[in-house]
């Protein structure tokens, strides 16, 4: 018995994009008589939805006919400067289509907590999901979110399943571009503060910044792994502060590792940028915030979630990197002599 047959099956929105071969967004817009539809697409999407007998949920159409769908947003990533910047694109993003945003907290690693985040937005009517670091990469949600129906923005992670959209930066070029500031400094011996080792943007930066040392005769880097939280970064820190001889510069992959180095470097009564030379990644609000101001690259978290929510919320299609920018500030000088 095929789904259309199954005359006992609750149908979702999700459902009927799925055999109709279109987003949930675009069962919306039929269901609520949108003329920004094509008319074999609706007359497909009709048929499905004559075929099931599915029923919209009457608040929803209410709230659609008002201006008001709904998109998701899942987050698990632990740096709340992060989340800080993504929530704030995320939301003028869905204010400026008319969409709200329903917004689920998930758990990376643990599959049934990430399926389940995701049914939950499916539930509340979401037409459309933004999925940032980790959960872009975790097979558990996505193969969630292919199941749901929901059409999806990824953030900083590739495209990993077909149907979804991805907005990135280009990690090893900008993390190249970082580490080629450090050595035009004068820096040879640079320590390099791994992200989490699930996530493609980890082995990218490191692979930049490799790629930026080994093109000068001299130079060192060495690696020390981290999660992309301020306690990890600051336990590296420790350790390459300990290496003799020991760094004269260290790149952290993301700004909360980066102001747990400068704690190390602190804590063990250095100076930055005298001493040790300190950089980041993403430009977060932490960036400028902490003391001294951190050079990092520029990622735009809050612009990327934005877009999202617009192309979640116009249907349309985007995919590809966005440009980075790198931001000189005080943590980073020339190597004492």
């Amino acid at each position: 018995m095929t789904d259309q047959q199954n005359p006992r099956r609750n149908y979702t929105m999700g459902d009927i994009a799925r055999l109709a071969g279109v987003s949930p967004m675009t069962v919306s817009r039929v269901v609520n008589g949108d003329a920004r539809v094509r008319e074999a697409t609706r007359e497909r999407v009709e048929a499905i939805i004559r075929e099931t007998g599915y029923v919209p949920d009457p608040a929803a159409r209410i709230l659609a006919r008002a201006g008001g769908g709904r998109i998701g947003l899942l987050y698990a990533n632990p740096s709340s400067a992060y989340l800080a910047e993504l929530l704030s694109g995320a939301l003028d993003g869905a204010r400026s289509v008319g969409l709200l945003l329903l917004i689920e907290p998930s758990r990376p690693g643990a599959p049934e907590e990430e399926r389940e985040a995701v049914q939950r937005l499916a539930a509340g009517g979401a037409q459309g999901v933004i999925v940032p670091p980790p959960l872009g990469e975790s097979a558990a949600t996505l193969d969630a979110i292919a199941i749901s129906g929901m059409k999806a923005v990824v953030l900083a992670a590739p495209a990993l399943r077909d149907g979804l959209i991805s907005i990135r930066v280009d990690d090893q070029d900008a993390a190249h571009e970082m580490t080629r500031h450090l050595l035009d400094l004068g820096h040879r011996a640079i320590g390099f503060v791994e992200g989490h080792p699930d996530q493609s943007a980890s082995a990218d930066r490191r692979q930049g910044a490799q790629a930026a040392v080994n093109a000068v005769a001299g130079a060192t880097m060495w690696v020390e792994p981290g999660d992309f939280t301020y306690r990890s970064g600051f336990k590296a820190g420790q350790r390459l502060l300990a290496r003799s001889p020991r760094p004269t510069a260290i790149f952290a992959s993301n700004d909360d590792m980066a102001a747990g180095v400068l704690a190390a470097v602190h804590a063990a009564g250095l100076s930055t940028p005298g001493d040790i030379s300190v950089a980041g990644f993403d430009d977060t609000y932490l960036a400028a915030s902490v003391w001294p101001t951190l050079t990092t690259i520029r990622q735009p978290v809050a612009e990327m979630a934005r877009s999202a929510a617009v192309i979640l919320g116009r249907d349309g299609e985007a995919e590809g990197a966005v440009p980075h920018q790198f931001i000189a500030r005080e943590s980073t000088a020339p190597p004492h002599d």
